[in-house]
């Protein structure tokens, strides 16, 4: 299942930062000079912006300069290689911004055994340019999604589809997550009932999740138009993460 994850912050999808209208007060006629602010008064701490990421697609995060010219380690989340070894624009989303600024991505290379690409961005040819990127987000527009072969699904679809029992069709509960892994992992947080009549339930009545794999033979039927994904787990999946 090949997949491209949205932007961790994406709760936040929807606000934008605001600027204060209230720091200068009601005027008096009566004063000829602006009130002067009492130096015992500290100035209130800023809050930090939101990003505003509705229309953004996260591929990667910077994690590390690679070598002394510039080049950059990045962790990537998304399962299209051409995000990082094709030339062209990409975005970068700083700490601290709210929209990402257009860059140009030269050249990129993958490194199996740390499961990292190093790539060159124009205009970052020293170490120290590099370093200043350390954290920063590399993104895509969101309506630049890459056509999907059958049984290909973008994590964006699958996350809140309801899971199913396919013989007795009980609901099992919500993917709230996907795990990249070997297989990738559907995260599915128990529906209370499901929970109750399983005991899949805690002492502290939290309700648990529980790791599915994404494979046909477990879960056979994905319905992106009914919302849905039947399963035939194994005996005793379900029962995993329950210790």
């Amino acid at each position: 299942m090949k997949h491209e994850e949205a932007n961790k912050e994406i709760g936040s999808k929807g606000i934008e930062a605001q600027k204060s209208r209230g720091g200068r007060g009601k005027s008096k006629r009566s004063s000829p000079q602006p009130p002067i602010p009492s130096p015992q008064s500290p100035a209130p701490n800023p809050q930090p912006p939101i990003p505003n990421l509705d229309n953004w697609l996260e591929i990667g995060k910077i994690v590390s300069p690679q070598g002394l010219s510039g080049e950059l380690r990045v962790y990537p989340v998304s399962d299209f290689p051409e995000r990082f070894e094709v030339p062209g624009k990409r975005w970068l989303l700083r700490s601290g911004d709210t929209e990402p600024q257009p860059i140009e991505l030269l050249t990129g290379r993958y490194i199996s055994n740390k499961n990292l690409y190093v790539i060159k961005l124009a205009g970052v040819e020293t170490c120290d340019q590099a370093e200043a990127l350390r954290g920063c987000k590399l993104m895509v527009p969101a309506s630049d999604r890459p056509q999907l072969g059958e049984d290909e699904y973008h994590v964006l679809d699958l996350i809140g589809l309801e899971v199913f029992m396919q013989a007795s069709g009980e609901l099992v509960g919500t993917v709230v997550d996907i795990i990249p892994a070997g297989n990738d992992l559907l995260e599915v947080k128990f529906h209370e009932s499901f929970a109750n009549d399983k005991g899949q339930i805690t002492n502290d009545k939290k309700q648990k999740t529980v790791l599915i794999p994404f494979v046909e033979a477990i879960a056979p039927i994905v319905d992106l138009k009914s919302n849905r994904i039947e399963i035939t787990p194994p005996p005793g999946l379900l029962e995993i993460n329950n210790s």
